[in-house]
């Protein structure tokens, strides 16, 4: 089934130029069938781009999605176009009023600033706890993770003396998780942020199950099935080029900044980096999007009513 998305969000040619099978308000209207409603909060930097990335995953799943677009109302961004956000996007104060099968929460750059001292932070938790009665199953990314992670659970974030950048490889120990099927027994992942999670902390909270994690680089996935909420630390969305637009820009600034690790090939820059996690994104958004299929209530509105 195609993603319903808004005809003129810049994402859509770019998936029908790839071949992902995008619908217009008006076949959907034609259609009988009652698409997965899922919100995606935005915070990132760059939201265009992230808007394709996330769009692109949903896309190849065979049951009908909308995606709506939400962003914080108390912050206002300042690298994406003002009628961008206007033409596509809608307060998380406008949004709170409706129910989601599924919402995403991206991550942002914020993670050496304390969570209370994040500008936004009041209306983060506000919209932590409204996924709680409006959203069937989250799936928390990068800071957005640690964010619900701190809120819900109490677990801390670490920083860390130089920023965790490179493809690293993640161990799975939990093999049998609805989340993980068609997983390698390892599988590779773009990192990059200056914190981490630590087993230790999710370990020791018995409501939380760490299905994936890396040595190096600490917690990777982590589920909380009475909530149906997923965290993942890291970034599967991420394009072949997201690590080197990284690298490059902060060079370019002046800000130190390490090559990343395991990503260009003998750590040349100068040619392109291999893709090693595409099959692995599309997994986990695939198996996301199964397991809401197979629990949420065929009546939207009655989401979160047996919480």
């Amino acid at each position: 089934m195609p993603i319903k998305i808004p005809d003129k969000l810049p994402a859509f040619d770019t998936l029908v130029s790839e071949g992902v099978r995008v619908m217009t308000e008006a076949v959907a209207i034609r259609q009988d069938i009652r698409p997965l409603q899922i919100g995606l909060l935005n915070l990132m930097p760059n939201k265009i781009k992230t808007e394709l990335q996330i769009a692109r995953l949903l896309g190849a799943s065979p049951l009908q999605i909308e995606l709506s677009l939400v962003t914080v109302g108390s912050y206002k961004p300042k690298n994406t176009p003002e009628d961008h956000l206007s033409a596509f996007y809608e307060t998380w104060e406008k949004a709170q009023h409706r129910t989601f099968d599924g919402f995403i929460i991206t991550g942002t750059p914020v993670e050496t600033i304390p969570f209370e001292d994040v500008s936004y932070w009041p209306e983060m938790r506000d919209i932590l706890e409204w996924t709680q009665t409006n959203v069937h199953s989250t799936m928390n990314v990068c800071w957005g993770a640690m964010a619900a992670l701190h809120h819900f659970h109490g677990v801390p974030k670490h920083p860390l003396g130089e920023k965790a950048f490179g493809v690293y490889r993640q161990r799975i120990l939990k093999t049998a998780s609805p989340y993980l099927n068609g997983f390698s027994d390892d599988f590779s992942i773009p990192v990059s942020r200056w914190a981490e999670v630590r087993p230790a902390d999710i370990l020791a909270r018995p409501e939380l199950t760490l299905l994936a994690h890396s040595e190096e680089k600490g917690a990777c996935i982590v589920e909380d099935p009475r909530y149906r909420r997923l965290y993942v630390l890291d970034h599967l969305e991420y394009d072949s080029s997201s690590l080197a637009d990284e690298y490059f820009r902060d060079v370019q600034a002046g800000v130190p900044i390490n090559l990343p690790f395991n990503y260009f090939p003998d750590d040349d820059t100068s040619r392109p980096p291999p893709n090693r996690w595409r099959s692995h994104a599309h997994l986990l958004l695939s198996n996301w999007i199964n397991e809401i299929y197979q629990t949420t209530p065929f009546d939207i509105g009655s989401i979160g009513k047996s919480r």
